[in-house]
Order: structure tokens, then C-alpha cells, then sequence
């Protein structure tokens, strides 16, 4: 957790999620949102949060430069 604390996203529903990291097989970093706050984390650099228009459900993407 950051000086601000764990990066937290609500949608268009009200509903919040919170951004977690994975450390898969040969380190790669895999990132998911999560209703738990527990262990949650900041918003990688690099990284922004599109939100689905049907579901509503946050998904990272990296930017395009």
C-alpha cells in the first residue's frame, strides 16, 4: 500500500473494486480487480482503468504512448 493507500475504482453502478497483484510463473505480474480490500494495491505507472458499458466491470490497460 501507497502513501494514498490502495487505488479503488467505483462504476457506473456505485459499486467499488480494488485493484490486486498476482506474481504468476516466471514472475510475471498479473493484475485483477477484487471487491476485497485486503491487500490491494496502487495503480501500476503506466497503467489506466476502462470500465465495461454493459457489466460495468473495471479492466486495466496499458497506455498508449
Amino acid at each position: 500500500m501507497g502513501f494514498f493507500g490502495p487505488f479503488v475504482f467505483e462504476n457506473k453502478k456505485k459499486k467499488k473494486y480494488y485493484l490486486h497483484e498476482y506474481t504468476g510463473i516466471g514472475q510475471k505480474h498479473m493484475y485483477y480487480f477484487s471487491k476485497d480490500e485486503k491487500d490491494a494495491i496502487e495503480l501500476p505507472p503506466g497503467w489506466e482503468i476502462i470500465e465495461n458499458t454493459k457489466t460495468g466491470l473495471p479492466t486495466l490497460k496499458k497506455k498508449e504512448i
